[in-house]
């Protein structure tokens, strides 16, 4: 009796890791067209839910923060810079230390956790992720006076830190410069797409 009791206990334990796995796999959204703001929102409602407490909260229009985010990552919870390698050939760290979704570094998370008291913040959660670009933007707005619409020098504060843009540093770098106008194209589709299909979304959301 004793054995056919460990035995259900084990049949039941693998039962669960089994489900345990399969809502894992459910909760990994594949996106089906990151090009279309709209098909983003419906592929993934709680980057939807996300982009929308963000804007409430910071004041940011959603196509700002979710241009600049598909710049970074293309939407991937656990993005990464590449790799440093020592001698050509042996993997040696990554070349900064930009992590997740936002792609945001060490040290400036860790200032967004202290200002904002969100202390269980996670860089692969995408509500902290966009809570954060939101929360930069803003900052953004309020140290170099650039405004929360304007994705093309948002961005560059965003690569270059707030006193990188002062001084100019982006100014000789043209890849970087043409990155930006690219964010900021990506931006105003994002906008004109939103803008078209709002009512849609709020209404399957509700």
């Amino acid at each position: 009796m004793a054995k056919l009791s460990l035995k259900m206990i084990q049949i039941r334990l693998l039962l669960v890791s089994l489900i345990v796995l399969s809502l894992n796999a459910c909760s990994s959204v594949k996106l089906t067209n990151v090009e279309n703001v709209c098909q983003i929102f419906r592929d993934n409602d709680d980057l939807y839910d996300a982009a929308i407490d963000m804007e409430e909260r910071w004041k940011v229009p959603l196509q700002i923060p979710m241009a600049m985010m598909y710049q970074e990552s293309s939407f991937k919870e656990d993005a990464r810079p590449p790799r440093d390698y020592l001698l050509w050939f042996i993997p040696w760290g990554y070349k900064s230390s930009a992590y997740g979704y936002a792609q945001a570094k060490d040290g400036v998370w860790q200032d967004y956790i202290r200002i904002t008291g969100n202390s269980g913040a996670d860089r692969d959660d995408i509500d902290d992720a966009l809570d954060f670009m939101g929360w930069y933007i803003r900052q953004t707005n309020k140290v170099n006076k650039i405004s929360v619409w304007n994705a093309r020098e948002l961005y560059l504060n965003y690569h270059e830190g707030w006193s990188g843009y002062k001084r100019g540093s982006w100014k000789k770098k043209a890849w970087l410069i043409k990155v930006a106008n690219k964010v900021q194209h990506r931006a105003e589709v994002y906008g004109a797409q939103y803008r078209g299909c709002s009512d849609s979304l709020d209404d399957s959301w509700f």
